[in-house]
């Protein structure tokens, strides 16, 4: 298949998606959108798996603090991480650091199961691969709610930190690639919708040096969406994940299939 005939198929299956799924628009308020020379991205942001973080990125956003911010370390298949106003990794903002939300408590509402993913229960809270606790066991929890964390699955976004689990501020990173190793360790609590190609195109650095950037791309503007003016806003709408979509992506894969493989169905205007 040519690079052309794939791309066809893939809208082909992404119009096919929204004709038969129910479909959610993204509030404007958990919308950061990242410009910059590679493409814009767009990123949802999910309050209810880390609430503090959400609020840190979308505080700093708003006040402008990541314009022109580098993406210093970048390694190809894994991440690129920005965010440092020093550009070296050493840096954060003023405020103080955000203390971890590694895990978090989820309800029935929002949450859609991938079944057969591997070890365990797996889904989507929004667009954020979970690994979470069955819906049973919500009877016996006081709050009617069970546990759950983010998987570090391409186009997820996560918050740097430095040795103390406590040491979040400004610094985040999105995922190119899938790592578990991150799983239950870093606080993921976004999901870029649009532009991880442009993640990926962004320049990469020195394996040898930890992804270290000489001459790196930057964040050009960053805000949220519900700041820019309404002619400026970009209005994203989401087809939810159904079994059908589920079991052809399953089809696929084979016996490779994991919640990964699940990949938000977008439409952007404006």
């Amino acid at each position: 298949m040519t690079l052309l005939t794939a791309a066809a198929a893939a809208l082909t299956l992404a119009s096919a998606a929204f004709a038969q799924a129910p479909t959610r628009a993204v509030d404007p308020q958990n919308l950061m959108v990242i410009d910059t020379a590679k493409g814009r991205i767009l990123v949802e942001l999910y309050p209810q798996a880390a609430p503090a973080h959400a609020e840190r990125l979308r505080t700093l956003a708003s006040q402008g603090f990541y314009d022109g911010h580098k993406f210093h370390r970048v390694i190809p298949n894994f991440m690129a991480q920005t965010g440092d106003p020093l550009g070296t990794g050493a840096g954060g903002s003023d405020l103080p650091d955000v203390p971890a939300e590694f895990s978090f408590r989820r309800g029935r509402e929002g949450f859609v199961e991938v079944p057969n993913a591997g070890q365990g229960v797996f889904g989507l809270v929004g667009a954020l691969p979970v690994q979470t606790q069955p819906d049973a066991q919500m009877m016996i929890n006081a709050d009617f709610k069970v546990a759950a964390n983010g998987l570090f699955c391409p186009g997820v976004l996560g918050m740097a930190r430095s040795g103390s689990p406590d040491s979040a501020n400004s610094q985040f990173f999105l995922m190119s690639g899938r790592n578990a190793n991150l799983d239950g360790a870093y606080t993921a609590f976004g999901r870029v919708l649009s532009g991880l190609d442009a993640v990926r195109a962004l320049k990469a650095g020195s394996e040898a040096e930890d992804g270290r950037v000489t001459d790196p791309d930057i964040m050009e503007r960053v805000r949220m969406a519900s700041d820019l003016p309404e002619g400026e806003r970009p209005r994203v709408t989401v087809a939810t994940v159904t079994s059908e979509a589920v079991e052809a992506k399953r089809a696929e894969r084979g016996t490779a299939f994991t919640v990964c493989d699940i990949q938000p169905v977008v439409e952007v205007a404006g």
